[in-house]
């Protein structure tokens, strides 16, 4: 398949800070998938789409936990959602 202008568009990753980081419509597929939180206890600090972007970062790069750049939660965690 030929790269057009509108294919172009649609795979288009620049504005993305990460390689593995995710499109907006790429969360709204994810979202769905998600447990949602629960009513009971304490209530999540952290965004799972920051979550799911630093574990894609992880399997993507094979670096270490500990080497998690600072843009991402805390890998106690990142490793604790894995």
């Amino acid at each position: 398949m030929p790269w057009t202008k509108i294919t172009r568009e649609q795979y288009r990753r620049d504005d993305l800070r990460y390689a593995s980081d995710m499109t907006d419509a790429e969360w709204a597929l994810i979202r769905r998938l998600l447990p949602r939180a629960n009513r009971r206890g304490r209530p999540r600090k952290t965004e799972l789409r920051r979550v799911i972007e630093a574990i894609l970062y992880i399997v993507s790069t094979g670096c270490q936990w500990r080497a998690l750049p600072q843009e991402f939660p805390p890998y106690s965690t990142v490793q604790g959602y894995f």
